[in-house]
């Protein structure tokens, strides 16, 4: 797989394609992870990608982490575990930089073409968490320091990024990437393979669902790939 070493800028970075997931049945057979779904459904309201859309709510975030197969999962059935009801709607997709390709494909996007990053949105009420809830819960499950890599999957499309719906969202996903990358210098998070946490923080743009097939995969598939873990867990000296 291709590895990148220079710094996620999202408007410019373009990369050679890394040889991931495009094949379903393949990743499934070698990449499985009998923990990365779950065995009922998750508590979430919506169905299918359309009812999403359509789905009000008082809270909408966007998270690239990765894979967003594993970041809808902890998203969707984790942070519902502890904060339950709190997650009401999840869907991933792609969002890019201003003028990037509308409504691109999977394909494309992972070929590290379109300068899009893997996502997902995730609409919340905030009478039961609040934005930092969301944004603390991000960086527990995945690693900051890895630039545009997580595990097996390399490329701009799989960027540790906080995509922000206003300034209020951008000051507090600031404030929480300041509070981990402290943590992390005083030694209290260890669980990153780095020092540096590289998270972007960037306005929001258009976000485009990807296939009905990749909604909610892990519900679908429990023993289907993800490379994200717990990596530290808020309270006593992380806080």
């Amino acid at each position: 797989r291709t590895r990148h070493s220079a710094p996620f800028v999202i408007p410019t970075i373009r990369c050679r394609a890394p040889q991931r997931r495009l094949a379903h049945t393949r990743r499934h057979r070698y990449m499985g992870n009998t923990q990365s779904g779950a065995d009922r459904k998750w508590p979430v309201k919506h169905t299918s990608k359309a009812q999403f859309k359509e789905m009000g709510s008082d809270g909408v975030a966007t998270f690239g982490a990765g894979c967003y197969w594993g970041t809808e999962k902890w998203y969707a059935k984790d942070f519902n575990k502890e904060k339950p009801g709190a997650v009401t709607a999840t869907a991933v997709g792609f969002m890019g930089p201003p003028g990037t390709k509308a409504n691109p494909s999977y394909r494309e996007v992972c070929s590290g073409s379109t300068g899009h990053v893997e996502v997902c949105q995730v609409k919340y009420d905030s009478k039961l968490c609040t934005y930092e809830d969301l944004c603390s819960h991000f960086y527990t499950f995945h690693d900051p320091t890895t630039m545009n890599r997580q595990g097996n999957d390399s490329g701009t499309q799989y960027a540790s990024v906080v995509f922000v719906h206003d300034a209020e969202q951008r000051k507090t996903a600031e404030a929480v990437k300041a509070k981990v990358q402290g943590l992390v210098t005083a030694g209290k998070i260890t669980g990153f393979s780095d020092k540096t946490v590289s998270t972007g923080v960037v306005d929001a743009t258009t976000f485009y669902s990807a296939d009905e097939d990749h909604q909610k995969y892990l519900e679908k598939n429990p023993g289907g790939y993800c490379n994200h873990r717990r990596r530290f867990t808020w309270g006593g000296d992380v806080k």
